[in-house]
């Protein structure tokens, strides 16, 4: 059986139960008028009274015919009402629904325009808010999912090539330690001599070692959620530069730190302590001896500065990639394994806290600022 829509249902519920009242009313008018005893009352406004006068049979008869004759006119007038009732009841009734439905089909596309026009205050209005809101929060979900698979992908992409840079960089110390062990067993030429050649590959073995435990380190970064913590920056500052003072004193390198007296900040302390720490290790490794460190604050800026060669503008981006190093600093003995600033990019980005690291012209060097 083929299902009604929600008008003509309405339509002929309403319709049905009025002309089924319609009915009845005149079935009762029908039935009832003749068993009533017709009289006329008069009264005399002299004498003041009353007087009933029975009707006699032949006027009431007269009176039951001109009844029984209206009956029909009657009854199709009300059916009529009835039908023009419930067309408008139907259609006040139905009209919102229908608004409602047609939104929501557009709703069910995704459409981000789509909503629900609210006309009224009663249940129906509700209704449509309702809706509207329902939507609203689909809307922001599948967003906030987007953004999330999004960022997942990314992350996983970023593993692989991670991976994929950690084996190659892995693959060359490997090599050569298995060659040179190779040579010395078969006692091939130069490599016969075990005391030059065994403190080397002990040193491959160490370098091994370290790239390893960053290795490590950095698979831990994306898995480790910090709560943040409301800290004194400048005291934590000074006790961070202290060790890299010391260092930068060995190599004849000026380290200056200008800092206010206080200065709260709220942040995950270990994690932006282990960024912090990375920045200042690169940037005393990079810098000759006579050459200067400085760390201060600008504004809501922590700004690291350190006189060196300037890195071009195109290399900077893919010095944040890890096991990248500029052309000057390829050597593993004073390029690092170029893990450094990868772990600062992490690190900052989970903590939403955004930076920039950019040449200077006069000192000549480059300037990492973190913008808290």
């Amino acid at each position: 059986m083929k299902k009604l829509k929600l008008f003509p249902k309405t339509f002929l519920y309403t319709l049905a139960l009025m002309v089924f009242v319609v009915v009845i009313a005149h079935i009762f008018i029908y039935r009832l008028a003749p068993q009533n005893a017709m009289s006329i009352t008069l009264t005399d406004p002299i004498a003041n009274t009353v007087e009933t006068i029975p009707v006699d049979t032949n006027e009431e008869k007269i009176v039951m015919q001109a009844i029984q004759g209206a009956l029909p006119l009657s009854l199709v007038c009300s059916l009529i009402i009835s039908i023009i009732c419930s067309f408008l009841f139907s259609k006040a009734i139905v009209t919102p629904i229908e608004r409602i439905s047609a939104s929501t089909e557009q709703m069910m596309k995704l459409d981000r325009d789509a909503a629900c026009d609210i006309h009224s205050k009663d249940e129906i209005g509700f209704l449509a808010q309702n809706v509207n809101d329902l939507y609203s929060n689909l809307l922001s979900t599948i967003e906030h999912l987007e953004q999330e698979k999004d960022r997942v992908s990314e992350m996983e992409r970023a593993k692989v090539d991670f991976l994929r840079a950690a084996s190659h960089e892995l693959k060359t110390p490997i090599t050569a330690l298995n060659a040179t062990l190779e040579n010395m067993i078969l006692g091939v030429g130069k490599y016969q001599d075990y005391a030059a050649y065994l403190p080397e590959c002990k040193e491959i073995v160490e370098q091994l070692s370290r790239m390893i435990h960053e290795i490590l380190e950095t698979s831990k970064l994306n898995g480790v959620t910090e709560q943040p913590k409301t800290v004194d920056l400048s005291k934590l500052l000074n006790e961070l530069c202290e060790p890299y003072q010391l260092i930068a004193a060995a190599h004849n390198i000026s380290f200056s730190v200008d800092l206010p007296d206080t200065f709260l900040v709220t942040l995950p302390i270990n994690s932006f302590s282990k960024a912090v720490s990375n920045i200042l290790s690169n940037a005393i490794a990079y810098t000759g001896a006579g050459k200067t460190v400085t760390v201060f604050m600008n504004g809501r800026s922590l700004v690291i500065e350190n006189e060196c060669v300037p890195i071009a503008s195109n290399d900077i981006p893919r010095l944040f990639e890890p096991f990248y190093r500029p052309d000057f600093s390829r050597d593993r003995e004073s390029g690092g394994n170029g893990l450094g600033l990868y772990f600062v990019d992490t690190l900052l980005t989970s903590m939403n806290i955004s930076y920039s690291f950019a040449p200077m012209k006069s000192p000549p060097g480059m300037c990492f600022t973190i913008n808290l």
